[in-house]
Formats: structure tokens, sequence, C-alpha cells
């Protein structure tokens, strides 16, 4: 699904808390071998995150949020794969972990196609999620039965 995408440089993320485990997705897709990939890294002061060029392995770094991180040199993904805690019914908008970091991150590069990851029972009742000003539409969101 990914690779439709032609991505120059992919950012993920590292999964915790039951998170879809999309780096162990992509070091299995052949279509995406040998794409450059990114992790994020995340600042409390000032609040913003950046991606940081990555080698596929498991992380021994931690940001300043305790998540695993690279440090690699600092790198902008053409696309980015963000984790949904929940999302709206059509797919366009997710609902993160309240940071941020993501909305942030989207707003000031613009140009990123940003794809959500979910599981199908974080899709909410129509109604239930009404963005704000700040939040960000993905270009899609996957989950494990399909593309919304």
């Amino acid at each position: 699904m990914l690779q439709r995408l032609e991505p120059a440089c992919l950012g993920l993320y590292w999964p915790m808390r039951g998170e879809f485990k999309a780096p162990a997705a992509i070091a299995a897709d052949a279509a995406l071998a040998g794409v450059p990939l990114a992790l994020p890294y995340t600042r409390r002061t000032p609040r913003e995150m950046v991606f940081r060029r990555w080698d596929g392995k498991p992380p021994a770094l931690l940001d300043e949020s305790k998540i695993p991180s690279s440090d690699g040199e600092s790198v902008v993904p053409d696309v980015i794969v963000a984790p949904c805690v929940g999302f709206e019914p059509d797919g366009s908008y997710r609902l993160g972990y309240g940071g941020g970091y993501f909305d942030r991150y989207m707003a000031a590069h613009p140009h990123v196609t940003a794809v959500g990851v979910a599981w199908s029972i974080g899709r909410l009742a129509p109604g239930r999620y009404v963005p704000e000003p700040h939040d960000k539409p993905m270009a899609l969101i996957v989950c494990e039965n399909g593309v919304i």
C-alpha cells in the first residue's frame, strides 16, 4: 500500500502500548526495500518533533518524551506514518496521545503525505469527534481490515 505513494524517505514511529508494529511490516515489504527510513524525535522545550534518519534496527536512544528514537541526521520524510488511538469514521482525522506533536509537524510540513495506522476498533461513532483548528487531516488511514 505505501509503495504506491513512492516515498523517497518514509517516516515511521516506534510502536508502544499495543500500537500496530509498522516497522516490522515495512521490513517485511519487499516493495519498500531500500527506501530510507526515519523515526521521530520529540523535544519538550520547545515542544516539537523532527525526524531522524534510521537504520531499521531497534533504537537504543530515547527522546525527551522517553520514546525510542534514532540518533541519525535530521531529515524531512515525504511520507509519514502516524499511530492512531482513534479516528473519524471517514478516516480523515486521527486522535493521538494528546501531545500534538504529529499535528504540529504536519502543519510545519504541509507537503508531507500523512498516513494514519489504527486498529479498526478505534473508529469513533459519527459526531463523536469534532476536529479542532490545529488538527491536520490524514491522506488516509489504514487498519487491519482495509483502507479508510
